[in-house]
């Protein structure tokens, strides 16, 4: 199904916005796969038997200083480990949570499902615009390696996903918020504050986003869409048109 320009009619939805990780692209299995290794790493040197629950409390007290990514989520670790093992956690250790994390940085960008076709499909009709938060060369990297990069009309990769930033990246991309669309994988962050913005707001669950990015699904709003994956995309916009 090809969207059509002139199938808009005046006022309507102008500028779509992506999220990238666990939207486009696969992010947080890396993420769970590290934390495993992690725990095999830490388990001859420290019984802890809540250590997903210790890693996350450093996680969340490090977001105002390292933000969100792999580089930040790497030193929480290093830093998890020297505190559940009151500084006994030995060099070596160390220097496989440092190497976990750069594998991490060189991981093959797998893209999602229906992806590709969804955003081939309205590329045409809709100004696309990828925001994303995180580290700016591991985004600029999964970007170049997903092949994506030529179906977006631009690029925003933000510290932070809130109102004001999309009322911001919807003014300078598109036609302002009222006239655009979020769409992702956290309700906290992709869907949320776009809905405050004014736009509208569509979640595409991923079975393992991150908990810090759960919060309760704004059923009431007017303006929130709920799919089951991308491909559900263009029936969605046909019948809000």
């Amino acid at each position: 199904m090809q969207v059509e320009r002139d199938m808009l009619a005046p006022g309507a939805l102008t500028t779509i916005g992506f999220d990238a990780d666990d939207t486009l692209w696969q992010n947080e299995q890396f993420f769970r796969s590290s934390e495993r290794h992690f725990a095999d790493l830490l388990a001859p040197y420290a019984d802890v038997p809540d250590l997903s629950g210790r890693l996350l409390a450093v996680e969340k007290r490090n977001l105002d200083l390292y933000g969100f990514g792999i580089k930040g989520f790497t030193l929480s670790l290093v830093e998890t480990a020297v505190e559940v093992t009151e500084g006994r956690v030995p060099a070596s250790i160390i220097a496989d949570i440092l190497a976990a994390g750069r594998e991490m940085l060189r991981h093959p960008v797998e893209t999602l499902p229906h992806v590709t076709q969804t955003l081939e499909a309205l590329s045409d009709a809709y100004r696309l615009v990828l925001i994303t938060k995180g580290d700016l060369f591991d985004q600029e990297r999964k970007l170049a390696q997903s092949g994506l990069g030529d179906f977006f009309d631009a690029v925003e990769i933000v510290s932070n996903k809130d109102k004001a930033a999309y009322e911001t990246i919807f003014r300078r991309h598109g036609d302002g918020a009222e006239r655009a669309m979020m769409i992702g994988n956290s309700l906290k962050s992709d869907v949320v504050p776009a809905l405050e913005a004014g736009s509208w707001g569509v979640f595409v669950p991923h079975e393992l986003t991150w908990v810090l990015e759960h919060v309760d699904a704004p059923v009431e709003e007017p303006r929130f869409r709920q799919i089951n994956h991308l491909g559900e995309l263009l029936p969605l916009l046909g019948d809000l048109t």
